[in-house]
């Protein structure tokens, strides 16, 4: 499966924002956008592009891509789904992606970055209902229960990632910290979704 293997910090440089793709670093003072708030490359800090609406349309789909982690290819199957249920097709698209093993697992506490996240499942350190799921774009649905498999319960990287965490700070997600579990309790409302994008930006560029 393909994957993107570059420098994480290039892609929150040339969207000007920070992804959170490298989990604790994004928040200390080594996150290379603190120092480097332009686009990387030889003109990224004197070039001051003026884009166009379609430029702008592209750049919001990049963005929400990178910060899932995903590919184009498995992006716009993404969407192509979303495109197909009913209601609000941009809605749809932020939902399915937030119903991702590897998203939920990252959300849940147990992994400090998706890029970490998708690791964890796809070395099979995670149970979905009592059984073994490595495929991080796995769709949860509700009631599903996500454990850390019994032998990787002493995994550092887990439980480092659990004491930085917060408990219960989504409302369609709970977590017991004592068994490293979490269930997925329900699909969430796009309004409840921290995440800084405007999708509709997506929907009018794939529909061109």
């Amino acid at each position: 499966m393909a994957r993107y293997t570059g420098p994480s910090c290039k892609l929150c440089r040339r969207e000007k924002q920070k992804l959170f793709l490298k989990g604790t670093k994004c928040l200390s003072e080594k996150c290379p956008l603190e120092q480097k708030n332009y686009a990387p490359g030889q003109h990224g800090l004197t070039r001051r592009a003026k884009f166009s609406e379609y430029g702008v349309q592209l750049r919001e789909k990049q963005k929400v891509k990178r910060i899932y982690g995903l590919m184009e290819t498995q992006f716009h199957n993404i969407f192509e789904t979303a495109n197909r249920q009913k209601g609000i097709t941009g809605g749809n698209l932020i939902k399915l992606l937030e119903r991702r093993l590897d998203n939920v697992v990252f959300r849940l506490g147990f992994a400090p970055s998706r890029k970490s996240a998708r690791q964890l499942v796809l070395h099979g350190h995670f149970w979905v209902n009592g059984k073994t799921v490595d495929i991080p774009s796995y769709t949860l649905a509700p009631g599903d229960v996500i454990s850390v498999r019994d032998k990787s319960k002493k995994l550092d990287a887990i439980h480092n990632s659990l004491r930085r965490t917060k408990d219960n700070v989504y409302n369609w997600l709970s977590v017991d910290k004592a068994t490293l579990s979490g269930t997925f309790l329900n699909v969430p409302e796009r309004e409840d979704i921290p995440l800084n994008a405007n999708e509709q930006l997506i929907v009018e560029l794939y529909s061109k």
